[in-house]
């Protein structure tokens, strides 16, 4: 077993999955829940860690955490409120790897000192902020990883897009985990695009009938994006059917051209579509395709968050066929998303060829140029998984 640093730290994204009873926000969770069980399940599902709460008012306790160790080889995390050399004591004695330190808490000589002791006894931490100031002490007290929390805890209030754009202001040589308000794949993504090392998920885990599927669930690849959507029904059921990200061409030659993004629930992402240059859209991604002449689009494409490359589009000319499109998808440095002629009776031959990090399909869900037929969405979506 590696240091708790280090599980974070490999290709993809990892998954930290939490153990706690209940939340001060949202009350009773799994007040039943098996410390051991639990861990063991969470690193069969393939957690790079495991969060125990060892807090009384989350239920929880050094017991919990001494369970977790005695049957998972994970590294551990321990998750309080931490303020002395004693208290990281306590929790490495019963097995922890990893503590938390919440700068919200904690004047920076505290954490400067905790963050020393907790070296002297082998003991890595995960410093939490919230806002751009906390993540600016974390920045210059040596944090790493640096924990960037969605939740206000003094509000309990969400807010996502003030964490991702924490995540994405993060030094590129810090480990960066994006904690609490995970509960869908394409918030985790969201979290990654922007540049998460891991994601911290808890609640949705232990309010989960199964809850390693549920882990399995937020972190399987590929992800599934039907694109060419132009009515609102048809984005509902792409949503409903499990699709992580809604396409929207916006460039007016295309035979499914929208007139402009729809909106899409936060369980998934929005992606406008454009060919040549770029234009203002309220959407989470761009997927930009060059300029082809005697053709709508160019051959393949590069999505964008906020201007920065992804990932790369590997796709079809445009009407045409390529039997070398799954040997490109291979070849490529970094994600892809895979597209062209991809349909419920083929995709998962491709996911298995090329391990895409995602997967595109439009013209072959449609019934007509821009409308969808529900049954093929369904069914490319369960294929693709």
């Amino acid at each position: 077993m590696g240091s708790f640093r280090d599980a974070l730290t490999g290709a993809g994204l990892a998954g930290i999955a939490e153990i706690k009873r209940r939340s001060p926000s949202a009350g009773a969770l799994r007040p039943d829940a098996d410390p051991g069980a639990l861990a063991a399940a969470f690193a069969g599902a393939g957690a790079a860690a495991v969060s125990v709460l060892v807090d009384e008012r989350f239920a929880g306790s050094l017991a919990d955490l001494a369970a977790a160790r005695s049957v998972s080889g994970v590294p551990l995390l321990a998750k309080g409120f931490f303020s002395t050399e004693q208290d990281l004591d306590d929790v490495r004695a019963a097995g922890a790897d990893a503590a938390l330190l919440i700068l919200r808490d904690l004047d920076d000589r505290t954490v400067a000192r905790l963050i020393e002791h907790a070296t002297r006894i082998g003991l890595d931490t995960l410093v939490e902020a919230h806002d751009a100031p906390e993540l600016a002490r974390a920045v210059a007290l040596g944090g790493d990883p640096i924990g960037i929390n969605a939740r206000d805890l003094a509000t309990f209030a969400i807010d996502r897009e003030a964490q991702l754009r924490l995540v994405a202001g993060a030094p590129q040589d810090r480990v960066v985990v994006a904690e609490s308000a995970v509960h869908t794949r394409a918030q985790g993504a969201a979290a990654e695009l922007a540049g998460a090392d891991a994601v911290l998920i808890g609640s949705a885990l232990m309010r989960a009938a199964d809850p390693p599927a549920r882990l399995c669930e937020i972190l399987s690849r590929p992800l599934v994006k039907v694109c060419g959507l132009t009515r609102e029904e048809d984005v509902e059921v792409a949503v409903e059917a499990g699709a992580d990200l809604c396409g929207f061409i916006l460039e007016p030659a295309s035979p499914r051209a929208a007139e402009q993004a729809l909106p899409v629930p936060d369980t998934a992402l929005s992606v406008a579509v454009f060919v040549g240059e770029p234009e203002e859209a309220d959407t989470d991604l761009v997927q930009l395709y060059e300029r082809e002449e005697g053709a709508v689009r160019g051959r393949d494409a590069v999505l964008l968050r906020e201007g920065e490359q992804v990932a790369t589009v590997v796709d079809l000319p445009w009407e045409s066929d390529d039997p070398t499109v799954l040997e490109r998808a291979r070849a490529v440095d970094g994600r892809v998303v895979l597209a062209g002629g991809l349909d419920a009776d083929n995709v998962a031959v491709a996911v298995a060829a090329a391990r895409p990090w995602a997967v595109d399909a439009s013209s072959s869900l449609e019934v007509a140029p821009g409308i969808k037929d529900h049954d093929r969405v369904r069914a490319f979506v369960a294929a693709a998984r």
